[in-house]
């Protein structure tokens, strides 16, 4: 399963079977504004996995979007329709691309910014501060039994001889605070890099299925992902992991797997969510889509797609921020 998870997960692009590929290239396809409709939402209307969760009477959004579909509409005005009918959805990883246009819907601003990075760069860190990879890291300033690890997007390329210098680096530190704040996702196999550093034995950290019948609680068995201990450099002292709404897709499934490990907390704001793993296809036309088809549950079977939510709440101060402090910063220096 977690080989699927991760496929699913890195894949922007699109799965097409060979027979769906040889069906768009007929020439007999109707490619009609009507018929580009219809598909997509049929095609939402069985796969998406969401629709019970967040309560969306899709019946209804087909009614609202279908009335305003013509065949004599332009490809602009058509882009426009759909994705506004998909940001029904409510949900950053759903996605209409055309030639001229990407539809989205950002996340980021359902909350208040949670992290002003020059702030922690010129008050929290030295000025020889390390980039290990895409890790940014050093001992907090005037706290140096604290080390400081952040993260602004998981690119795929963390190693196991990153997690070990850094981890060695701080191995006699009280603790580590691991900065996720507006991080927008990316590569799921580092959330599992990173997590067996922080383990000493086999842990299970969620469940995940996929959507796979037209009913809305139509799931596969839901499968366990665990995660191993590394053989690298371990650290076993408490981590507090910052969030805030732009902490997106990886960043809430690392955020949902903290609560089943005991020495990580989280601490800031509510995840932006984004616990489905995006797929899509091809429209007649030739556009491309992709939204969320599997969901994830916490291992007390919560479900946090809307977002994670933190152990300690602690909203972002823009106007303490101003004056050089990163009120989130210093609430977390307090737990060591």
């Amino acid at each position: 399963m977690r080989k699927i998870f991760y496929t699913l997960f890195l894949s922007f692009p699109f799965f097409l079977s060979s027979c769906e590929k040889a069906f768009m290239e007929e020439s007999s396809v109707d490619k009609t504004p009507q018929k580009n409709f219809e598909y997509l939402w049929n095609e939402c209307d069985k796969k998406y996995a969401f629709m019970s969760y967040k309560h969306i009477d899709w019946t209804s959004v087909k009614a609202k979007y279908a009335a305003q579909v013509s065949n004599s509409m332009s490809n602009d005005q058509l882009f426009t329709v759909l994705a506004q009918m998909l940001n029904e959805l409510r949900d950053g990883h759903v996605n209409l691309i055309s030639s001229f246009n990407i539809s989205h819907f950002d996340v980021s601003l359902l909350g208040p910014k949670g992290i002003d990075e020059r702030v922690v760069k010129e008050h929290y860190l030295s000025s020889n501060y390390y980039t290990t990879g895409p890790f940014m890291h050093d001992f907090v300033k005037d706290h140096a039994a604290i080390g400081y690890i952040r993260l602004k997007a998981f690119t795929g390329t963390v190693t196991d001889n990153q997690m070990n210098f850094m981890l060695d680096r701080y191995k006699d530190t009280k603790g580590i605070i691991l900065d996720l704040r507006a991080n927008g996702g990316g590569a799921a196999s580092d959330i599992f890099k990173i997590l067996s550093h922080f383990v000493s034995t086999k842990t299970l950290l969620y469940h995940t299925s996929i959507k796979s019948g037209a009913g809305l609680d139509d799931f596969t068995t839901a499968e366990d992902c665990f995660i191993e201990p590394s053989k690298g450099t371990l650290y076993l002292k408490k981590v507090i992991v910052l969030t805030d709404r732009g902490t997106y897709s990886a960043g809430s499934f690392t955020s949902t797997a903290t609560k089943a490990i005991d020495s990580m907390v989280l601490l800031g704001d509510t995840t932006g969510g984004g616990m489905g793993m995006p797929n899509g296809g091809q429209l007649p036309n030739g556009w491309t889509y992709r939204f969320s088809i599997t969901r994830t549950l916490d291992i007390n079977g919560n479900n946090w797609e809307d977002g994670v939510p933190p152990e300690i709440p602690v909203q972002f101060s823009t106007s303490q921020a101003v004056n050089g402090i990163d009120n989130i910063m210093e609430r977390a220096i307090l737990e060591f």
